[in-house]
């Protein structure tokens, strides 16, 4: 029986540096890992020192160091850098291309104005659901909660808002609309924004009263369908079973999964993982870790994010020594979302690209031109036919 076994594990929003077209999206001088290092003082990641976290920035000269963490003299993992190829730098679009696709042109965005949607989208859902829609502006979940909290549970009113990214986003209050009604108008929303090529529609419910509101666990994703196979499809075509954790399940559309564990933060996604690295036989398992993003880049919280960092580290110590003979392991990220950087949105960037495999030699991977190179070298160590795009890393 084959008992091959491949963890891939998306660090959401861990950059590593300005990507070459970063001007192009407003990020120039974005580095999620350096500046984070920075303004907390340094970084203490003992495993990801080891790994040689700090050994890829000798492939990016020019983007400065991550204090605290020096280059390993002997590096445990295999260690790259990747630039993305596809137009955005969303969260479906990045971890679409780790899976095997290209976007170009990218997913559709929404203008910087107020009202920010086409009337005949917002009228159409306010038709479809009967609730009525606050916002209808670009802004941060949290701002759109603190401005149209109190009207929204008052009204039971959906508020309607987006980012630079391509997203809809609908929040909420559990208390005046339930969640079965809220994902009900989320899914209606999807229907709707499809003409659009929108990448998202997204149901954020909140609680709390005025002054203390606070967004639950409860979020769920609907994503735009992959016009093409993915990996995760190539692979169950050929008989290699697929697992999800966390938001992988949403992003993907529920397609291509044989079974998922939708977990809502960090700690519930490392301990689902473990559990897959010690009971597991054969198969491929896509996991994204999300409270980098959701709770510390968007929010600019360097110590938040830095914390995150260091709690990665102690789990990645953990689980290292679960790893069997002829496993891979790979840790990379879908974007970057530097949290002392202007704004609040997501940053372009180079995404680090750390590899283990027990008992292999580590090796220099390089730049790659393209996050497909993942889902490429995902069908090689499977010895299933190639994807479309991409370079195995060990063809």
């Amino acid at each position: 029986m084959n008992t091959k076994r491949v963890f891939l594990i998306v660090m959401d929003s861990v950059g590593i540096g300005s990507a070459p077209d970063a001007a192009d999206y407003g990020d120039a001088g974005a580095a999620t890992l350096q500046h984070t290092a920075q303004a907390v003082g340094g970084l203490k990641l003992t495993a990801f020192e080891a790994a040689g976290l700090a050994n890829i920035l000798s492939l990016l000269p020019d983007q400065g160091p991550i204090t605290g963490i020096r280059p390993a003299a002997a590096p445990a993992a295999s260690w790259g850098a990747m630039r993305e190829r596809s137009e955005g730098k969303d969260t479906i679009t990045g971890h679409w291309e780790i899976a095997g696709l290209l976007l170009k042109p990218g997913f559709h965005t929404f203008p910087v104005k107020t009202p920010a949607f086409p009337k005949e989208l917002t009228d159409a859902l306010n038709a479809a659901t009967g609730h009525p829609l606050l916002g209808n502006c670009h802004g941060s979940g949290t701002d759109m909660i603190d401005r149209f909290g109190g009207e929204a549970r008052e009204r039971k009113a959906l508020i309607v808002y987006t980012s630079a990214d391509s997203v809809f986003q609908i929040a909420a209050h559990e208390d005046a609309v339930p969640l079965k009604q809220l994902y009900a108008a989320c899914e209606t929303a999807r229907e709707l924004c499809n003409p659009y090529r929108v990448g998202r529609v997204i149901a954020r419910p909140f609680t709390g009263t005025s002054g203390s509101y606070t967004r639950t666990a409860n979020r769920v994703d609907y994503a735009y369908e992959t016009e093409e196979p993915t990996i995760l499809q190539h692979l169950q075509q050929h008989q290699v079973p697929v697992y999800s954790v966390g938001k992988i399940e949403d992003i993907f559309a529920h397609r291509g999964i044989t079974q998922g564990w939708h977990t809502g933060d960090n700690a519930a996604s490392m301990a689902q993982t473990k559990e897959l690295l010690e009971t597991l036989d054969h198969g491929f398992v896509f996991a994204n870790f999300i409270d980098f993003d959701m709770l510390y880049g968007h929010r600019r919280a360097p110590r938040g994010y830095a914390d995150c960092l260091e709690h990665m580290d102690t789990w990645l110590a953990e689980i290292l020594p679960l790893l069997r003979e002829n496993d891979t392991l790979i840790l990379t990220a879908d974007h970057g979302n530097d949290p002392v950087f202007k704004g609040t949105d997501h940053t372009r960037e180079h995404v680090p690209l750390l590899v283990f495999q027990p008992g292999a030699a580590a090796r220099e991977l390089g730049i790659r031109d393209g996050f497909y190179d993942i889902a490429q070298t995902v069908a090689h160590l499977f010895d299933v036919p190639p994807m479309t795009r991409g370079k195995s890393l060990f063809s």
